[in-house]
Formats: C-alpha cells, structure tokens, sequence
C-alpha cells in the first residue's frame, strides 16, 4: 500500500476521456498518482508538434517505429522515453526503462518504473508501443 505524505501537494489533472461525473456533470479528475500515470503516458504518446503553443512538449517515440527494427533502434527509443520522462515530468524521480521487443511485429512494450516524489513506492506503468497500419 502506497503510503501518502500529506505535507507534499496532492497533484489533480483532468481526465482526458473527458467522462462526466455522474452527479456534478463536469469532467472527471484523476488525484495522485493516477494524475501521474495518465501524465507520463500522454507524453510518451504525443508528438511533438501536436500541441498547440508547446510543440516542444512530447516525444518522437511513434516515429521511430517506421524504422528498420535494429539494436540501434531499441537504445534510441529507451533514450527518448528518459529525456522526455526527465525533461516534462518534474513530479517523478524515473527509477527504470525497459523494453520487450516484437520485431515480428514491429512493436515494444515498454514498462516505466518511477516514484512520485509524494509516494514513497514506486510505481510501474506498461504500455505497448506499435504501429497503427
């Protein structure tokens, strides 16, 4: 159980399904760490140039899968993912990377290991990274 420091901030985004509360009507929030994953997987899934007046914000990860699978590959996409986790995500400390290959497929899964700075347990993310067509 993840034990939460109430001298730290509690950290609130919005959801980007964009659901309704079933009472309030409003769009959901996710708190915590919830807020963080939801983070960190939205940057590693948006492009850069996708948002509008930040076109720095996100990462060419998706790009990198119209490549010709190679070791070369794999380092670059690990590399990208801790840039932009480092670089856009001040509330994490990243503890990890890793990458399970299908290049049959042409596709990773990656599984992000990091600990919110007001969670003292980290916390593990996997998302499967692939082409469309």
């Amino acid at each position: 159980m993840a034990t939460i420091n109430r001298n730290s901030k509690e950290y609130s985004d919005l959801d980007l399904f964009f659901q309704a509360h079933p009472y309030t009507r409003d769009v959901n929030r996710k708190y915590d760490f919830e807020a963080i994953k939801a983070s960190v997987r939205n940057l590693i899934l948006t492009k850069n140039y996708e948002r509008p007046f930040h076109p720095e914000i996100g990462s060419q990860v998706t790009n990198m899968f119209f490549e010709d699978y190679s070791p070369s590959v794999r380092l670059m996409v690990e590399r990208t993912i801790v840039e932009t986790i480092e670089r856009f995500e001040p509330r994490v400390r990243l503890i990890s990377v890793q990458l399970i290959e299908d290049p049959d497929n042409n596709s990773i899964s990656v599984e992000i290991v990091f600990t919110p700075s007001n969670i003292d347990v980290p916390i593990t993310i996997t998302q499967y990274l692939g082409r469309l067509r």
